[in-house]
């Protein structure tokens, strides 16, 4: 049975004036997209900024999101690492805090073979029992999950059963459905190919846009789950220039700047990343107020 189907929101890590996690703010946001449709919440990933958190703010924000949802939606957790070892601490932790499932970057920087992908998943699907989810995005890792290896990974793990592919290769990801043939749930990582993923088997997407627009996402696509594709198909295209608004700078820099429009309390950015240029400010105001978010 899938952890969910439809829009997952990968969530933001609100910050304060101090550059401490808000969690007040955290919650306030969980809420209101649990109020607008949102299946899943996908709590320390990259829009997340989990790469700058400290060990215990990942911790306490999972176990925050864990508790605050109180079960009305499944909580993913983002739990990669480039360290197997600190992957299965971090997984670990996750499963005791009651997390519903995992979402697991490939290693980072490594640039791993798909023998040690296979490995490194391995090992730490030995060491928890909740449902595993693969995230490929070889752009930040600079590793590519191959459908052999995915499909290989399911087959063979009992708790591997999803990927998040935002590998941006739609042929990429028709051949991962076809040697998959339903072993393995597909999630877009991408927004601007959440309906292209769905048609080739996909059953939801892992979201930025999300954070700005959750109802928007879980209605585009639940149309397509529920067969009225010529909807979902003008919502998808409808939304392409503020997908691509969102991707004007590295995620999560737009994305933090459209919240803070929209009055979320969502703070600054960790360093190395910057606050987001006066020109790509506007471009990304200019899209909000089109799709009438503002």
């Amino acid at each position: 049975m899938a952890i969910f189907k439809g829009a997952g929101v990968a969530i933001v890590t609100p910050f304060t004036e101090d550059n401490q996690v808000n969690f007040d703010e955290l919650g306030r946001i969980i809420d209101d997209q649990i109020a607008n449709g949102t299946d899943a919440i996908i709590i320390c990933g990259t829009t997340g900024e989990s790469a700058t958190l400290s060990h215990d703010e990942h911790d306490a924000c999972i176990r925050f999101a864990v508790e605050h949802t109180a079960g009305r939606v499944p909580v993913i957790a983002g739990t990669g690492s480039n360290s197997t070892a600190e992957a299965v601490r971090l997984s670990v932790h996750a499963e005791q805090s009651g997390a519903d499932a995992l979402l697991l970057v490939t290693p980072y920087y490594n640039k791993a073979t798909q023998g040690g992908l296979i490995a490194h998943y391995s090992e730490i699907a030995r060491q928890v029992h909740i449902p595993m989810i693969m995230y490929n995005v070889p752009s930040r890792t600079g590793v590519n999950i191959e459908p052999e290896t995915a499909v290989y990974l399911a087959k063979n793990v009992e708790n591997i059963v999803g990927i998040k592919e935002a590998c941006g290769n739609i042929s990429q990801v028709a051949k991962l459905a076809a040697l998959a043939d339903g072993c393995l749930d597909i999630y877009s990582g991408n927004d601007d190919q959440i309906v292209p993923i769905l048609s080739l088997g996909g059953i939801g997407v892992i979201s930025v846009l999300s954070n700005v627009a959750p109802r928007m996402t879980h209605d585009l696509v639940m149309a397509y789950l529920e067969g009225d594709v010529e909807k979902s198909r003008k919502m998808q295209l409808d939304a392409m220039p503020l997908c691509s608004a969102l991707f004007c700078e590295v995620n999560p820099i737009p994305v933090k700047a459209a919240m803070k429009m929209q009055g979320w309390k969502v703070g600054g950015l960790r360093s190395p990343l910057s606050e987001i240029t006066d020109a790509h400010r506007e471009t990304v105001r200019a899209e909000m107020e089109k799709a009438g978010l503002l």
